[in-house]
């Protein structure tokens, strides 16, 4: 039993291994990829403007194309609801692209990265503001951590730019207001859009994959654009990658300790259900029984 369960989570990883190298490549090139264009077009809005064009069009052509496929109409907001709700999301979300990319006319592709990770400070602040997280001492000492870390990266930097760091700073600002509202705007039920909140559409659990992939563009961008970085820097960089992974290990457990409750909540109204869950359960620990021999 326990031999099938490990080849089926090494089937698991040999079919994520591709999509994994994609993510990377493709979240590490676009950095790199503004970064050049910015050099060689310097015209970030223009950029913005099209890029976002450029979704609309193909987000119109999958919503056509899913229609044709299931023949049933797809979920739409009335001019009203554009306004009141979505509007404040793309709104945020345009500005947070553009400034982003108007940065890189002004900063590293280190402090760009590293500034751009301050974006955790400002969910969290918006957050609380609209009651979507309660204060709790490991949220100050999240806070605490990832701005200290920030200032120690930035302080006394040989290649910081006041101008780009503001521009960078506000993306971040506007990028906390961007992720809030659309978690407002796609938990409400009645506009038809919970799908797009499903863990099978947006399952990104693993704290680690966004750390390696910063230290990758930080290590990249030393090596090949010539940034230069100092211990002092480097260590704030380990002091505020230190606050995010707190955060999301936080995160992961209040999850799942509401997923917890939530089940034996129905549990104690379905007692097929509540059988159900203490079969699993003393499956789980027979199985802890039988692996701990072979672990010593």
């Amino acid at each position: 039993m326990a031999a099938g369960a490990g080849g089926a989570a090494l089937g698991r990883a040999a079919l994520a291994a591709p999509l994994v190298l994609l993510y990377y490549g493709f979240s590490i090139g676009i950095t790199f990829y503004n970064k050049w264009l910015m050099k060689s077009f310097p015209f970030p809005l223009l950029v913005t403007l099209l890029h976002l064009l450029l979704i609309f069009g193909l987000s119109a052509l999958a919503r056509a194309l899913a229609r044709c496929r299931s023949g049933r109409p797809r979920a739409a907001l009335s001019w009203a609801d554009c306004l009141r709700r979505a509007a404040p999301a793309a709104l945020s979300t345009s500005l947070d692209i553009g400034l982003s990319n108007w940065s890189f006319l002004y900063v590293t592709v280190s402090l760009y990265t590293m500034t751009k990770s301050s974006a955790i400070l400002f969910i969290l602040l918006f957050s609380l503001l609209f009651k979507l997280e309660e204060v709790r001492v490991t949220l100050l000492l999240v806070v605490l951590l990832i701005a200290g870390g920030l200032f120690m990266f930035t302080y006394k930097s040989t290649q910081f730019n006041a101008q780009g760091f503001v521009l960078v700073l506000c993306a971040s600002f506007l990028g906390g207001i961007r992720w809030t509202l659309t978690q407002i705007l796609l938990q409400k039920a009645e506009l038809g859009l919970p799908l797009s909140i499903s863990e099978k559409l947006f399952r990104f659990h693993e704290a680690g994959m966004l750390f390696s992939l910063e230290i990758c563009i930080l290590f990249l961008a030393t090596r090949l654009l010539g940034d230069r970085l100092s211990l002092l820097n480097w260590l704030g960089f380990a002091v505020c990658l230190s606050g995010i992974s707190l955060h999301v290990i936080l995160k992961a457990m209040n999850s799942k300790g509401e997923k917890a409750l939530k089940l034996h909540k129905e549990a104690s109204s379905d007692p097929d259900l509540e059988l159900l869950l203490r079969h699993t359960e003393r499956g789980e620990e027979e199985e802890e029984d039988v692996e701990t021999p072979q672990q010593h």
